[in-house]
């Protein structure tokens, strides 16, 4: 059985390691299952973009869950592989019984797969998606930017189909980064189209 003063001790070096900006106690929250993967996968891809490297989840043991069957942490385990498969996540391993170290995908990562070209490009009026225009002006700006940027990078041409494409998936990329319960959710997006634009600037 681990000492308390062991348990202190693995504490104190993980606080050092990553502090409260790389860690996500889900353990102390207390969710159910979905309400732990509505908080996790947020808060990755908002770290993602952040580059903030490697993290650490805190999931609990399970010993409170009904039967002691661990419902949080191996419904935040499937979640991972989902991410992962989805450019969010590098890799994850588990840290002790009850918590994992994810390290996270460059932000690059997210945008390598080239968009497929809509089959008319003649009918793509040039301004912003329809999709969009609940979005702020600004907003848009910022995206339509981040989609030049982004198939320059990936060696595309910025033609009006490409680019209304691009912006689409970049906003539903983003966006899923932005919390529900957030009070500023276009502001917020902002700042992640800004810092994904960042990445792609230090390629």
């Amino acid at each position: 059985m681990t000492r308390p003063s062991h348990i202190a001790l693995h504490r104190a070096f993980d606080d050092a390691r990553f502090g409260p900006a790389r860690t996500l106690d889900l353990r102390s929250m207390m969710p159910s299952a979905a309400e732990a993967l509505r908080r996790a996968e947020p808060w990755l891809r908002e770290r993602q973009m952040a580059r903030a490297g490697d993290v650490l989840v805190i999931t609990g043991r399970g010993k409170g869950s009904p039967g002691g069957i661990a419902v949080v942490r191996e419904a935040i385990r499937k979640l991972f592989g989902t991410l992962k498969r989805k450019g969010v996540i590098a890799g994850f391993e588990e840290h002790t019984p009850g918590s994992f170290v994810v390290t996270l995908a460059s932000v690059r990562a997210l945008f390598e797969t080239l968009p497929r070209s809509r089959s008319n490009d003649s009918r793509v009026k040039p301004g912003d998606p329809k999709e969009l225009l609940a979005l702020d002006a600004p907003t848009r700006a910022q995206l339509r930017a981040l989609a030049e940027r982004s198939l320059d990078v990936l060696g595309a041409p910025r033609t009006d189909s490409l680019v209304h494409d691009e912006m689409v998936r970049q906003f539903a990329i983003l966006s899923s980064a932005v919390a529900q319960d957030e009070t500023d959710r276009e502001g917020r997006l902002q700042f992640l189209i800004e810092a994904a634009r960042d990445a792609f600037d230090d390629v």
